[in-house]
């Protein structure tokens, strides 16, 4: 027999430690930089108990030596079972007996070139045809068609090592140690869980490797509808990958040693049932793994299935149940008094009296969990059962447990307190102040003040939409307003408020009937009512008010009070009254909607003619050019203004509002003379649009538009400009033209409020400046900034005058949209 094998034909060192070989083992090199750091401690430092240092390192070389010997006696017994089992099956398929067997064996070995106990592994695999012999199939080559490098070991005979060793082992512990140790670990892995479901879905540890006994103990049981990583494999029923825990942010077993750590987790189930999930960490970011890797993977949760399966039902380990300290009664009631949610929280210890956990003892009525969950539910549950996202590094749990051990009181601002509905996390935050109470916690929990923030949001919203509040008591004559309501009847907050029945007394005298009607039915028939009127303000402002309201009974149906809001509609009024007085004009028309655009295009041409004269102003000239939809039935917004304003600087502007019709008409004639009449104020052309932005958004019903705005000083030759989504101005200069770059800037009437950006230009002799709506560059077929590209083409062509170079503008423009046209032109001299 050959002195590389034992009397019963196996090697004597069959199958090399994991580590060895070209492979990364993790845990093992991890324990062996430990011991050799340790070692050298003891030789550097002082030695313990007095021992020489000479002493301390040989007795570490000898525990260490013993170490290696007991891994490699157990590797040799994993291989000599596997040779033990490849015999096995070559005396039931030859009839031969176990030495004629052994020696059949070794002959095939030296024959093929392989290790005794490689070709035992493909007997094996030959023979049993499972889950284990497709993945030693699949890693018979590698990903580019090599076969696997001589130094690495075989897959399949970890495979079948770690299934022996499993086969073998006594319970769940074992069984993962056997998984880390003989298979994962070459692959890079760092530790193993192995989770056992119970009926009502929790998940309980049953083994483990490569993670802290402290670890283990905080992870022994999750609750049910918690969301773990190993949830994400019962939820799927398949197996699934987290490559970065940081970024996926789901709590689980290992996150504090490695939180950059990547996981795979998969279902171990046999006969279409799971009966638990295996889930393999490793220390860093994981990448994609082969298929080979996960099928490798697949095939060890079914070994741990087996095991799972095989485990009597029992119930799930929860932490030890502590009586309660002494005073806990004296602090609940003393929480109860509190005007902030109050937890109160008992130590929970383990077997060893280790604090493990916190029970919530008690809430005070004032308590709103997250999750919506009665206090009923909440109380007595251990507090990372209730909200285990508080176990996370430096989270609220590490804080109560500081606290508990110092006694020293903490106060942190902002923290958040997060539950989970399935795998929905609901969180609220809060100012939390935790202190010690003999041997409980008190944890005040002070939420921010949603009602109050609430209450000033809409404060706010009633001042932008100029509405007030009331509420009158008819019974005892008590009347309530809000601020804002003062407001609008212009009268001091110090003033009484004015009772409904004396509403007439303060409104125009044609609109007395009107209010007479509203109270009727208001009062009288106790439905709900409303009116228009004219208020007259003691200043002597008239104001147009639209009043709301509804009666308030009682339990009987009687009328006990009125409460509504009124609202400012003047300019709504205004707006409603010239467009009644337009409709009036053209009721004798014989289509109202052919009436309605002949009204536009008239208007339309009344306020920008399609040539009007050029406008001479000392410094520049300026000329206009305005090209109508070609259908009538399009008349558009699009409209253009030059105006020298009281300071002899020169107000420039084009817009276009948005659709077709008399809306888009008249809605231009109010924006253009707004910012008309807004430019007058000597603010620039960022603050004019900001201006024109409000009005548009609350003067005008659903109406928004672009629009660009400069103002040009002669003196200084310096053209100040923005833009309200609009297309950007065009400089001419030497026989080149550019576009001014895109600044900030939304369309006008989006949003309330908006900031626009500003720029500032310094025009030079000759410079000519193009404004333009977006009929003169708009196609269908091709995006703006092309477009925008052949308007620089076209405008950068010689030409003998400024209305010439607008006119070969018109001429070759691109649009092919039929949009109305404005373009403007300015020409420094």
């Amino acid at each position: 027999m050959n002195s590389a094998h034992d009397e019963s034909g196996a090697p004597r060192h069959p199958l090399p430690p994991p580590g060895r070989g070209g492979t990364a083992d993790v845990p093992s090199a991890r324990r062996t930089a430990e011991t050799g750091a340790r070692g050298a401690a003891g030789e550097e430092g002082a030695p313990p108990h007095g021992r020489p240092a000479g002493e301390v390192g040989r007795l570490a070389a000898t525990v260490e030596r013993l170490r290696q010997e007991a891994q490699e006696a157990q590797w040799a017994a994993d291989g000599r079972a596997l040779i033990e089992m490849a015999k096995g099956v070559l005396v039931g398929r030859l009839g031969c007996g176990p030495a004629e067997a052994s020696r059949q064996l070794t002959r095939l070995a030296e024959q093929s070139g392989e290790t005794v106990l490689g070709l035992a592994v493909d007997v094996i695999n030959q023979a049993a045809r499972d889950q284990v012999s497709e993945v030693a199939a699949q890693f018979l080559k590698s990903a580019d068609g090599e076969p696997p490098t001589a130094g690495d070991p075989a897959p399949a005979v970890r495979l079948r090592a770690a299934e022996s060793r499993a086969l073998a082992a006594t319970d769940s512990q074992a069984v993962a140690t056997a998984l880390l140790e003989n298979a994962l670990g070459p692959l890079g892995a760092f530790g193993v869980a192995v989770w056992l479901v119970g009926p009502d879905s929790s998940l309980a540890l049953v083994g483990q490797a490569g993670f802290t006994e402290e670890e283990a103990a905080r992870w022994r049981y999750v609750p049910p509808e918690v969301s773990t990583c190993a949830r994400l494999a019962l939820h799927s029923r398949d197996l699934a990958t987290v490559s970065c825990l940081s970024d996926a942010g789901i709590p689980t077993i290992g996150r504090r040693q490695y939180p950059d750590g990547g996981r795979v987790v998969v279902p171990a189930g046999t006969g279409g049932r799971i009966h638990g999930v295996l889930e393999v960490s490793w220390p860093d970011r994981l990448p994609p793994q082969p298929p080979q890797v996960l099928r490798q993977l697949e095939a060890l949760a079914e070994l741990c299935a087996h095991t799972l399966e095989d485990r009597p039902p029992e119930e799930h380990p929860r932490p030890a149940e502590t009586p309660h300290p002494a005073g806990v009664a004296e602090l609940a009631d003393l929480a109860d008094h509190l005007h902030d949610p109050v937890l109160i929280l008992t130590p929970h210890l383990d077997a060893g009296g280790q604090l493990a956990d916190f029970r919530i003892h008690h809430t005070n009525d004032r308590f709103v969990d997250p999750a919506g969950r009665p206090r009923s539910l909440v109380t007595g549950a251990p507090f990372l059962e209730a909200y285990p996202a508080a176990a996370e590094a430096g989270g609220l749990f590490s804080r109560l447990e500081r606290v508990y051990a110092t006694g020293e009181p903490c106060k942190v601002s902002r923290t958040t307190l997060t539950a989970f509905v399935g795998e929905v996390s609901l969180t609220s935050v809060a100012d939390v102040g935790i202190s010690r109470h003999g041997a409980a916690l008190l944890l005040v929990w002070k939420v921010e003040d949603e009602a109050a923030r609430l209450a000033s949001l809409l404060q706010h919203a009633q001042r932008l939409g100029r509405v007030g509040g009331f509420e009158q008591d008819l019974r005892t004559g008590a009347i309530i307003w809000n601020g804002q309501l003062f407001a609008l009847f212009g009268l001091p907050e110090t003033a009484s408020p004015v009772p409904l029945e004396d509403l007439p007394a303060h409104a125009h005298p044609h609109d007395v009937n009107s209010i007479g009607r509203f109270l009727r039915t208001l009062l009288h028939r106790l439905r709900e009512s409303s009116v228009d009127f004219r208020l007259r303000r003691p200043d002597g402002i008239i104001r147009h008010i639209r009043i709301v309201a509804e009666p308030v009974l009682d339990e009987y149906g009687r009328l006990r009070s009125v409460r509504g809001a009124c609202q400012d509609i003047s300019a709504q009024h205004w707006t409603e009254v010239a467009l009644a007085a337009t409709r009036d004009q053209l009721a004798s028309s014989e289509a109202a909607s052919a009436d309605r655009t002949r009204l536009a295009l008239q208007l339309q041409q009344a306020i920008m003619p399609p040539a009007p004269a050029p406008l001479e102003v000392p410094g520049i000239r300026i000329a206009v050019r305005y090209r109508p939809a070609e259908s009538e039935s399009l008349v558009g917004g699009d409209w253009y203004d030059s105006v020298v304003l009281p300071d002899q600087k020169i107000l420039i502007s084009v817009g276009d509002v948005a659709g077709h019709g008399i809306q888009a008409a008249t809605g231009m004639v109010v924006l253009r003379n707004a910012l008309r009449g807004l430019a007058v104020t000597g603010a620039g052309p960022a603050q004019l649009l900001s201006w024109l932005n409000t009005v548009t958004y609350h003067l005008t019903s659903y109406l928004t538009a672009t629009a660009v705005c400069g103002i040009y000083d002669p003196a200084t030759r310096s053209l100040r400009w923005a833009r309200a989504g609009h297309l950007p101005p065009v400089l001419v200069r030497g026989g080149s033209a550019r576009a001014f770059p895109l600044t900030s800037g939304s369309l006008l009437g989006a949003v309330p409020d908006v900031v626009y950006a500003e720029e500032e230009v310094q025009l030079e002799r000759e410079d000519v400046l193009l404004m333009y709506t977006d009929g003169l560059v708009e196609r269908r077929d091709v995006s703006v900034m092309d477009a925008l590209a052949q308007l620089l083409s076209v405008a950068s062509r010689p030409a003998d005058s400024l209305e010439k170079r607008l006119d070969t503008l018109l001429t070759y423009s691109a649009s092919d949209t039929d949009d109305d046209t404005c373009l403007i032109g300015v020409q420094v001299h």
